[in-house]
Order: C-alpha cells, then sequence, then structure tokens
C-alpha cells in the first residue's frame, strides 16, 4: 500500500492523478491534497477520497477553506501555507508525491519530497529548470527515486534500457534522445500574423486538455524548451544529446535512437492517465482506464524539424540549458512573468520571446550553487520581467 500526498490536486496532472488512485484502493491511499485557487474542487477531492490532510498554499485563504470543509463536510485536516506544503511533502508515512504544481511554486515541497527520500512524480519540469544540479545531487544523497510524468520524459524512460546509468548513452548503445512536440496550434499559421493571435487561440490546443500557462507555453514551444532542459537533468543528457522533432499527431511520445539504426518509440492515446499510471506502479503496469491505440485508424503520422523562427522561445531554451542554471532559472522565471502577462491582455502574443531574450540579454552571467541563490536570481528575473513588460503596455 503506497501513501500519496497529491501536490497540485485541482490541476489537470492532480486530477488525473486522483482518478488513476480511485481505480486501485487496494494499492494506494491519499494521505494529502493541495490547492490554491479552486477551493470547492479540492474539499469535493478531500471528501472523495478520505484524505487526511487538505493543504490550502494561500494563507490568506485560511478561513474560506475552513469555512468549505465544513459545508461540504470534509472531515481532513485544513492546513495552509509553504510551511505545510512541505510538511505533507515529506511526512514520514508518506511514499509517493506527486509534484504538479505549476511554476516556481512547486519548487520547495518538491524538494522537501526529494530531500525526505521518497518516491517522486515529476509534473513539475520547472523544478529541474531552476535547480537540476540541487535536485539530482539531493536525490543521491537521500536515495529518492524522481520518475518522470511529462509524457514526453515518460516517455523516454520507457524506451531506455533496464541497464542504463546516468549520463551513460555510448555505454547503452544510444545515439540520442528524439523529444517530440506537437508544434501546438500555430505550427502551420502564417508568420505574418503571430502578433494577431489572442489568448483564446493561444489557450486551444489540438491535442491535450491543460491549464492555461502550460497550453500557452505550448503554443511558444517553450513547454518543449523546458522539456529540453529538463531531460538533461533527468537523464544525464548534454544539448547533443537531444533532438526536438514535430509530431503534430501526439500519438508518438518520444523516442530513443541506438547505435545500430534501431529507433525505439513509446506510443499511446494522449492521456496522462499513462504515464502516471506508470510512476505509481513502476516496475510494475497497472491499468490506468487510457483506451489502447487503435492501429486501424491511425491514417498518418507525421514527422518534422522545428523553425526558430516560429519557435524562438525553443532556440532561447537550448541556449540558456547549454549556458547553465542560472540561465535555466532566469529564462523560467521571465517566461512565466511574460506569460502571465500575456493572459491577462496586457503584452501580445510574439512579446514573450522578446521578453525572455531580454531578460537575459540584460543580467549578467554567474553562477548559482545554492538554493538560496537559484530563488534570488528567480527573483531578479521576475523583476526584470515585470519591469519589461510596463514598459510595452
Amino acid at each position: 500500500m503506497q501513501t500519496v500526498t497529491v501536490l497540485g490536486a485541482t490541476g489537470s496532472i492532480g486530477c488525473s492523478t486522483l482518478d488513476v488512485l480511485q481505480r486501485h484502493p487496494d494499492r494506494y491511499r491519499v494521505f494529502a491534497l493541495t490547492g490554491n485557487n479552486q477551493l470547492e474542487k479540492l474539499m469535493e477531492q478531500a471528501k472523495a477520497c478520505s484524505a487526511r490532510y487538505v493543504v490550502v498554499a494561500d494563507e490568506a485563504r485560511y478561513l474560506d477553506a475552513i469555512a468549505l470543509a465544513e459545508q461540504y463536510g470534509v472531515t481532513s485536516e485544513i492546513l495552509c501555507g509553504a510551511k505545510a506544503l512541505e510538511e505533507v511533502s515529506s511526512d514520514a508515512q508518506v511514499t509517493t508525491v506527486m509534484a504538479a504544481i505549476v511554476g516556481a511554486a512547486g519548487l520547495l515541497p518538491t524538494l522537501a519530497a526529494v530531500k525526505a527520500g521518497k518516491r517522486v512524480l515529476l509534473a513539475n519540469k520547472e523544478a529541474l529548470v531552476m535547480s537540476g544540479e540541487l535536485f539530482i545531487d539531493a536525490a543521491n544523497q537521500s536515495g529518492a527515486e524522481i520518475l518522470p510524468i511529462d509524457s514526453e520524459h515518460n516517455a523516454i524512460f520507457q524506451c531506455l534500457p533496464h541497464t542504463f546509468s546516468y549520463g551513460q548513452f555510448a555505454a547503452s548503445g544510444i545515439h540520442q534522445i528524439l523529444l517530440t512536440g506537437s508544434g501546438g496550434p500555430f505550427r502551420t499559421r502564417e508568420l505574418s500574423t503571430f502578433s494577431d493571435i489572442t489568448v483564446s487561440e493561444a489557450c486551444a490546443h489540438p491535442n491535450w486538455s491543460m491549464g492555461r500557462k502550460i497550453t500557452v507555453d505550448s503554443a511558444t514551444m517553450m513547454n518543449k524548451g523546458l522539456e529540453f532542459i529538463e531531460a538533461c537533468w533527468l537523464f544525464g543528457a548534454t544539448a547533443k544529446d537531444i533532438t526536438v522533432v514535430l509530431h503534430p499527431q501526439s500519438v508518438v511520445h518520444s523516442m530513443v535512437q541506438y547505435t545500430d539504426g534501431s529507433v525505439i518509440a513509446q506510443l499511446g492515446n494522449p492521456d496522462m492517465r499513462t504515464p502516471i499510471a506508470y510512476g505509481l506502479a513502476w516496475p510494475e503496469r497497472i491499468n490506468a482506464g487510457v483506451a489502447p491505440l487503435d492501429f486501424a485508424q491511425m491514417r498518418d503520422l507525421s514527422f518534422d524539424s522545428p523553425c526558430y523562427e516560429r519557435y524562438p522561445n525553443l532556440q532561447l531554451a537550448i541556449m540558456a540549458c547549454e549556458a547553465g542554471q542560472a540561465a535555466t532559472t532566469r529564462l523560467n522565471a521571465a517566461n512565466e512573468v511574460a506569460v502571465a502577462a500575456f493572459l491577462e491582455g496586457q503584452i501580445g502574443f510574439t512579446r514573450i520571446a522578446e521578453i525572455n531574450q531580454e531578460t537575459l540579454n540584460r543580467m549578467e552571467p554567474t553562477i548559482v550553487s545554492s538554493l538560496q541563490q537559484i530563488l534570488e536570481e528567480d527573483q531578479k528575473a521576475r523583476q526584470m520581467a515585470l519591469s519589461l513588460v510596463r514598459g510595452l503596455r
């Protein structure tokens, strides 16, 4: 019996996680659920799965959460604040933590789970983008298992040989990782019209149902850029070990190409319950509630190379990956600010990449080696990006 904390329970990954957990009550029980904005939904979830704790990230909403818990008949203990997030991630009773809080907010509770030696199902790519070296070092010291949940990284994990050792590509006969991406909703849109892209258009992903921030990141392919950085940390790869491939059908989730000419791919319907179930049960497999592929209905699988003129954020992310930890931390921070400004109607779509680029250009290169330095660089980059947004209003 695994005891699971779900960080970010009300998001799409959190909801899919609870769906898989509830299919296997003999294997899993929920220790804690965390959320921030959708408190009604959080209370419904807590009641349905009999969570021991419910954590609300925003301390200012604690009384609201208490009142809603009474209204919904929730018997879970209600906690709040950043410290509580870390506590339910590192508690001795917890075996597994689903890290699905979007953005930098998920960094500290996820790191707490890693330091406590948990099985961490990593759906928060920003944790590794911001502080990959710290995460890997902490996992090595604590014995934590970091299992990737992003569909692409999970696919790579499934395609690697069981004997694979971190960073040992040549020794494992691996030529390269092929990281696939759909290209988002603007893969074939006329470049001259990109400045006219609306929020509703950018939030309409053709294949996946995700939150607004991640969907915009998919449209700019920053999501793929962050995944590129994450893959380097997860598997000990360099930028030269990974090639991004456009695959608009989102059926092939990623591939590993071997030196003998073989390519091993992981295929499946675009449903996040598949990688979630794989991470929960690894090295076993369990029913995820996902329908199998019907190959008789598959008429076309196409692949292409991404164009950096169309996806400047992807190129920025790869360049930041090569530059080091400070650059990736800054890029992630700037992008969160820029995407939020776009979603609020403060800047246009093409300004997102411009703000990200200018933030990196205006900050001096530096080396970060501690969590405090990473958090400081994150804040400096946010301030820089915010000033750039204000200058564009």
